[in-house]
């Protein structure tokens, strides 16, 4: 049997006429061992991110926090501040280049199974739509057919519980950043107590209500950069979510009695319930397309159909290319091998800095445009600024005091007490014996301490005649 293969649906994508226009995608609910699992996945994910931000540690400080306008970070109970911005940047190299690793390997299977995009999209915004339209069939009729009562009444409960889930994200990607505590304030108060509070939560409600209700699988397609990065990612050696073509062209319908084998037919028995599941629409049996997220949907309806006309599963599987051309299995690549010993590097300096973290962060200048000043014939001050920033959960009783050269700190204040997760600034006076000088610039070491105990060695110059 011959089917010619057609390219023309790399045009264009598949969401898409020809004239330019919305395709609507109206996916059938999968049903399938790998759809149970992805399930499970994206219901722990979604309790994860709903329920974190209102847990707090034994410090009191919540789980996760990140608070943009205060400048204050916290990540599973711990604490960071702008002094730690070095980890920030480091990690979001290590967590980028982890991805691209993970994506030459397994290609874009983040997408299917954790992006928060297709975790709502799929498992709650989707699952409303077949709990009160029915399945995708169904769907399309109802699309197609005349405003009658009862299309009415589903559209306007979907659309209201749409609204809601909107609203509820939006509260919670808001407790991310301002706390949990913070947010129940702006939901029992009134509008007019933080009218710009309540202007960006409704703004924020109508975004993710716009993309889950219309935009839907486009923002997967047209819209995330990650997509776009597969024709640099992926190889013929990458394992993805696949269309066996030698097993399974040429395509046909299964006859009875049918050696299929004689008349030149493969497994595909051209049921397209690949298709019809597709939450981005596409025929993965048309190759390796930059709509397709990995999701194993159409992985689950070709093995029931495989197994209603007792065929062998897998005839979209996951592996790689090079393994359906020439049967080769995976292998480490050179690319793979470096690209995981730059990710492995990169988490090892992360742990490295974490564990090296200190937990008070001082600065101490010079007050600018001071000059020393002479006290008697054998004494000179410099004037200094300081600021130190306590990382800890526990007070600190601090003070500053000269290591090298001998010589006087006087502070202009009676105590250095410093809260916990709080900074402190303030002014003293170094004073040191005019044989203690080497010129003009001295070079002096400052120990700041909580009680006995160093806690950070400073370096400076003490400005001398």
């Amino acid at each position: 049997m011959n089917n010619e293969h057609n390219d023309s649906f790399r045009d264009r994508i598949v969401t898409m006429n020809e004239e330019g226009r919305r395709n609507w995608v109206y996916a059938n609910q999968p049903k399938g061992k790998f759809y149970t699992i992805r399930s499970i996945v994206a219901y722990v994910l979604l309790a994860f991110l709903f329920v974190a931000p209102h847990i707090k540690v034994a410090s009191g400080e919540p789980l996760l926090l990140f608070n943009i306008i205060q400048r204050k970070f916290v990540l599973f109970g711990v604490v960071f501040w702008p002094q730690d911005f070095h980890l920030f940047v480091i990690g979001l190299i290590t967590i980028i280049i982890s991805i691209v690793t993970f994506t030459v390997v397994y290609g874009r299977i983040w997408c299917g199974w954790a992006c928060p995009q297709t975790i709502f999209m799929e498992m709650v915004f989707r699952r409303i739509e077949y709990w009160i339209e029915g399945s995708g069939d169904q769907q399309r009729i109802r699309a197609k057919g005349e405003d009658t009562f009862d299309k009415v009444w589903r559209m306007l409960l979907k659309h209201f519980l749409f609204i809601a889930i909107s609203w509820a994200i939006t509260h919670t990607m808001l407790a991310y950043i301002v706390g949990s505590d913070k947010v129940m304030e702006y939901i029992v108060g009134t509008p007019s107590d933080n009218i710009s509070v309540f202007m960006a939560i409704m703004i924020f409600t109508g975004a993710f209500y716009f993309v889950f209700a219309y935009f839907r699988e486009q923002v997967c397609s047209l819209v995330c950069p990650y997509g776009r990065l597969q024709g640099a990612l992926l190889d013929n050696n990458t394992l993805m979510v696949s269309y066996d073509f030698k097993r399974g062209e040429g395509r046909g319908p299964m006859r009875k009695d049918e050696d299929r084998l004689s008349v030149g037919k493969g497994d595909c028995v051209n049921c397209n319930k690949c298709v019809s599941v597709c939450p981005t629409g596409i025929d993965i049996r048309d190759g390796i397309q930059l709509e397709c997220i990995n999701c194993t949907a159409c992985m689950d309806a070709c093995d029931s159909t495989m197994r209603r006309y007792q065929l062998p599963e897998g005839l979209i599987r996951i592996t790689s290319q090079n393994n359906i051309s020439n049967g080769a299995s995976f292998r480490w690549t050179p690319r793979i091998i470096a690209y995981t010993a730059l990710t492995t590097a990169l988490i090892g300096a992360m742990v490295v800095l974490f564990t090296l973290r200190s937990s008070y962060e001082t600065t101490i200048l010079r007050v600018q445009g001071s000059l020393y000043q002479k006290i008697d014939d054998t004494t000179y001050s410099n004037i200094y600024n300081y600021k130190i920033v306590n990382k800890t959960e526990y007070e600190g009783n601090l003070s500053i005091r000269l290591v090298e050269p001998q010589g006087e700190v006087e502070l202009a204040g009676n105590t250095m007490l410093v809260k916990k997760q709080e900074k402190i600034q303030g002014v003293f006076l170094l004073k040191l014996q005019k044989e203690q000088l080497s010129g003009s610039s001295t070079k002096v070491v400052l120990g700041v301490y909580n009680g006995d105990d160093l806690i950070e060695t400073i370096h400076t110059t003490f400005v001398g005649p």
